[in-house]
């Protein structure tokens, strides 16, 4: 079996424990142990505290191939979440794939201040960019009296959200949309909520682990990052109610110049929010007053 020569002898018997070993010299990085472990999980269906109770039941032949193929591609700098084609968000098992970025921690940080917003029973929710559906199923989660609304401009994103909205049993209406432009003309929202993409198109970072394999259409809008903020803070106004809020996820360096944004367009109550590391990660703010929202809607 040429899978035993992986880094393993010939007398190696298929055991979870050997495998995960195997995996965990092949993949290294930062989390090898983890991730061969998710990994093994995926293909044998058993539990990760399995392989601590019992380290030395046997793998199949079979089991043992696909889970080498998987660590190879992890080993490659493939993310763990594409591989396994699920990533937990919110506590909800969302599916991803490649057309989609992969939800990530801090991103949580949006939905806990979404739901500190004092914003009516029924309130009119959009998530723009919605990517997995992450954002809007997390807040249809905790809150189902919201009329949630979710798009993304990329066909096979709107697929998936749908399909994470099916499977999980949040309805959200999904529709294929470049920011607001399919929208129903005179929509009026209580909360308008994305995290859009922000990273400078030059940034070394997008060589660097697992954004390597996410869509760059996602991640990159202009030279410094702010070009889809932008477009989001012009445009926002003509889309809420009077007292509706805006609320957008940012880099980590950029909270003084989405503040600055928000400021020059004349939006109220201006505040940035730190993420679970410390970081300045979200921008919130009220819609401007009438005679703004007037010059800057379209």
């Amino acid at each position: 079996n040429c899978w035993l020569n992986w880094p393993m002898s010939s007398e190696s018997r298929l055991t979870c424990q050997a495998l995960i070993q195997a995996g965990i010299a092949k993949i290294g990085g930062d989390s090898p142990k983890l991730d061969a472990e998710l990994l093994l999980a995926h293909v044998t269906g058993l539990t990760r505290t399995s392989f601590i109770a019992w380290p030395d039941r046997e793998i199949s032949e079979a089991q043992a191939r696909n889970f080498r193929a998987l660590v190879d591609k992890r080993a490659e700098g493939q993310p763990v979440a594409y591989l396994l084609g699920e990533q937990e968000f919110w506590s909800l098992p969302l599916k991803v794939s490649p057309t989609t970025l992969i939800p990530r921690p801090d991103t949580e940080c949006l939905v806990e201040a979404a739901l500190e917003l004092a914003l009516p029973e029924s309130a009119r929710v959009l998530d723009l960019g919605t990517g997995t559906g992450a954002i809007a199923l997390a807040l249809a989660g905790e809150r189902s009296q919201w009329l949630i609304t979710a798009t993304d401009r990329v066909a096979e994103a709107v697929a998936l959200a749908r399909q994470n909205s099916e499977r999980l049993g949040l309805p959200i209406n999904v529709l294929q949309s470049d920011w607001f432009s399919q929208l129903p003309p005179g929509s009026r929202f209580d909360l308008l909520i994305s995290n859009p993409p922000y990273i400078p198109a030059r940034d070394q970072h997008l060589g660097e682990g697992d954004v390597r394999f996410e869509p760059a259409s996602a991640l990159v809008s202009g030279d410094d990052g702010l070009d889809d903020i932008r477009t989001l803070i012009q445009n926002a106004p003509g889309w809420l109610t009077d007292n509706g809020w805006l609320m957008l996820e940012h880099g980590y360096d950029q909270g003084e110049a989405v503040r600055e944004l928000f400021d020059a367009a004349g939006w109220r109550g201006v505040d940035t929010r730190r993420d679970y590391g410390g970081n300045e990660r979200l921008t919130l703010a009220m819609k401007p007053a009438a005679n703004r929202t007037e010059a800057n809607s379209c």
